[in-house]
């Protein structure tokens, strides 16, 4: 019911300017009061199921005895499948296909025990269809998986509790030529979503290993590699000025006594890549985390994958195209089925992620400095605030996905303090801060958004997919969304910005080939959004929704517009032939000039015998940047990359 009310109210938000904003926060307040308290309701109704029996989707029958239940995926951990694997468009094919209903494309990665239960699905439904051309295709994605998965399987009861696993071990070879773009805050880049990797005109290269340990509910999973890149030549003094005015930060570091004018010394911002940019030689952990299972939820800390959207090229809360944050997770990773009210939407998944951020330089407002003053913010810029995530998908009917999130970056050095009061106010906020009315007297009055009763700069965020009628398993729709300082984008549409997407499993008479193409603009047509100002930006967190200098969601930066395709020939289950195309444009009111990225790529995927895999891209590249340099420049990247999937397991 209370769901209902706030889409009543948002509905007669749009039909009449005359109705109460009061109404729609209040039933916003109200919403989020049921959300919270669904959420703690679901915990109670796992906790009452049959222990070692897991609810939701593919729950089995009958009774079982105490010794079968510890073999249960709810008593044995399972590690997330990294985002950036071949298991996510093979599932996606699968259920575009028809042959899987119980997917979650807004709330990625999966457990690797969760994709082993949808590939139970898949194989009913295969053993009661007619051998056609899709079936074919089907068979070959269920026989890839079901090889990959296949020390996964729930149903198995093993009498070891412990297992040491080798996932992967690859080397990446990169040769680019020409001046490669590496700011997705501004002016663009040439390589995306890559947890970002350092790269620079010359060779790259980037090896390493994945492997995981579980014993019981708990589960060790690490992903590291050594990185190495060129040194090369960054942005000049004069443009990082240009930009650091774009983003009103400070480029010289004002003095710390009166009268805190600008120094010669420059600030390093991540941001904003100034000068030389020395050679990379560095170990990193891409993924490193511990988790533990209760109750169909996972319970994680530590630097772990996210990508919270249906669309293939980019998520606008949170993808792979920044580095990953250490956070605290909490994911429920089974469908959750509650008594009455999942006859009206179905059963639910949600997930809540906290942690710092990092790359966002501390820099101290030299007119607060001057004289303190609660009507003066006190930081031009806060250092290393930090994030928390909350977000909900849910299946209405088999067809069907919606999911609604909500992003909320706050306090930071010089700011707030990051405190349990500091973080109830960012999580319950809803409204915008309060600020006194301004007088003769006054002109200036004191707003919370300047000191450390700011609530935070809040996004959120709206998706959904769905096979469409007539055409159920040829086309699928989907659309990501996000808004800055609304409800929701559905509440504020023209204030949003949007990546819709169309899928076509397969091409009449040719059965192996799929077609995908995407739209992007974070540049809506409204007023606010001016001078790179309003998407994934803050005018208190001015380094806004990044993390190490880049954006940790959608790689179309802040007020662009652009889009992606993609045509891919499949070959086998987890081998293809694929051709991209993908497309950028900045708006000249944020970046001086404006910028234009073009480029077409080529992606080959071949497996040798059943664990090593080749892969090989190829792209060809044109930007134009005025502000940066003059002309067009042309950038090729030529990668291959070689995996070992040795699938070594020891017990103990």
């Amino acid at each position: 019911m209370d769901l209902v009310l706030l889409l009543s109210a948002a509905h007669e938000k749009n039909r009449s300017k005359n109705v109460s904003k009061r109404l729609v926060v209040t039933n916003s307040i109200r919403c989020a009061a049921v959300l919270a308290g669904f959420a703690l309701l679901s915990i109670g109704i796992s906790a009452a199921a049959e222990p070692g029996m897991p609810e939701g989707a593919g729950q089995p029958g009958g009774s079982q005895s105490a010794d079968d239940s510890d073999c249960q995926p709810v008593t044995r951990g399972s590690p997330y499948i990294p985002v950036d694997s071949w298991i996510y468009p093979a599932v996606l094919r699968l259920y575009a296909l028809g042959y899987v209903d119980t997917v979650y494309l807004g709330l990625r990665p999966w457990t690797r025990a969760s994709v082993s239960r949808m590939l139970d699905e898949t194989e009913e439904r295969l053993e009661d269809v007619d051998q056609g051309q899709t079936a074919s295709e089907a068979e070959g994605l269920y026989d890839a998986l079901k090889r990959e998965l296949r020390d996964d399987n729930w149903k198995s009861c093993e009498v070891d509790k412990g297992t040491v696993h080798v996932e992967s071990v690859y080397s990446v070879a990169r040769a680019i030529s020409g001046t490669p773009l590496d700011d997705s805050y501004h002016l663009g880049s040439t390589i995306v979503n890559d947890y970002g990797r350092p790269f620079a005109n010359g060779f790259n290269n980037y090896s390493g290993a994945s492997g995981y340990a579980s014993a019981g509910r708990f589960v060790l999973y690490v992903r590291g590699e050594f990185q190495g890149a060129p040194s090369t030549a960054g942005y000049s003094s004069a443009l990082a000025q240009t930009l650091s005015s774009v983003d009103q930060t400070l480029y010289f570091v004002p003095s710390n006594t009166p009268p805190y004018g600008p120094t010669t010394v420059v600030y390093n911002q991540a941001t904003i890549p100034q000068g030389t940019i020395p050679t990379a030689t560095q170990g990193r952990f891409l993924e490193a985390y511990v988790s533990y299972e209760y109750l169909n939820h996972v319970f994680s800390f530590g630097k772990q994958d996210e990508w919270l959207g249906p669309a293939q090229g980019g998520s606008f809360a949170y993808s792979n195209n920044a580095q990953n944050i250490y956070a605290f997770h909490i994911d429920r990773v089974e469908p959750l089925e509650v008594p009455l009210l999942s006859r009206l939407t179905g059963p639910f998944r949600y997930e809540f992620l906290v942690g710092e951020l990092q790359g966002h330089t501390y820099m101290p407002n030299p007119a607060y400095e001057a004289n303190p003053s609660p009507a003066v913010a006190n930081v031009t810029n806060p250092g290393n605030p930090w994030v928390h995530l909350e977000k909900i998908n849910f299946r209405p009917t088999s067809n069907l996905e919606l999911g609604f999130e909500r992003t909320v970056i706050w306090g930071g050095k010089g700011h707030e303090p990051i405190t349990i009061k500091s973080f109830l106010r960012s999580f319950f906020s809803l409204s915008s801060p309060e600020c006194q009315v301004p007088t003769p007297a006054d002109p200036n009055p004191p707003c919370a958004k300047d000191d450390s009763d700011d609530p935070g700069a809040r996004f959120a965020s709206f998706d959904f997919s769905y096979r469409l009628p007539f055409v159920r398993n040829w086309l699928l729709l989907y659309c990501d969304s996000e808004v800055h300082d609304d409800v929701s984008p559905a509440d504020a549409p023209r204030r949003a910005s949007w990546r819709p997407g169309l899928y076509l499993s397969h091409v009449p008479g040719i059965p192996k080939l799929d077609v995908r193409v995407e739209g992007i603009s974070t540049d809506p047509p409204v007023s606010t959004s001016n001078s790179g100002r309003f998407m994934y930006y803050e005018g208190i967190e001015r380094q806004g929704y990044t993390n190490k200098g880049q954006l940790f969601g959608d790689w179309i930066g802040r007020e662009d517009k652009g889009g992606q395709g993609w045509i891919t020939y499949h070959l086998s289950g987890n081998e293809s032939i694929q051709i991209g195309l993908r497309d950028q444009k900045a708006a000249k009111d944020f970046i001086p000039g404006g910028t234009t990225l073009n480029e077409i790529n080529f992606r080959a995927v071949k497996r040798v015998g059943k664990d090593f895999e080749m892969k090989g891209d190829f792209t060809y590249e044109h930007w134009k940047a005025p502000i940066y340099l003059s002309g067009q420049q042309t950038v090729t990247t030529t990668t291959i990359q070689l995996t070992w999937f040795p699938g070594r397991k020891v017990n103990f």
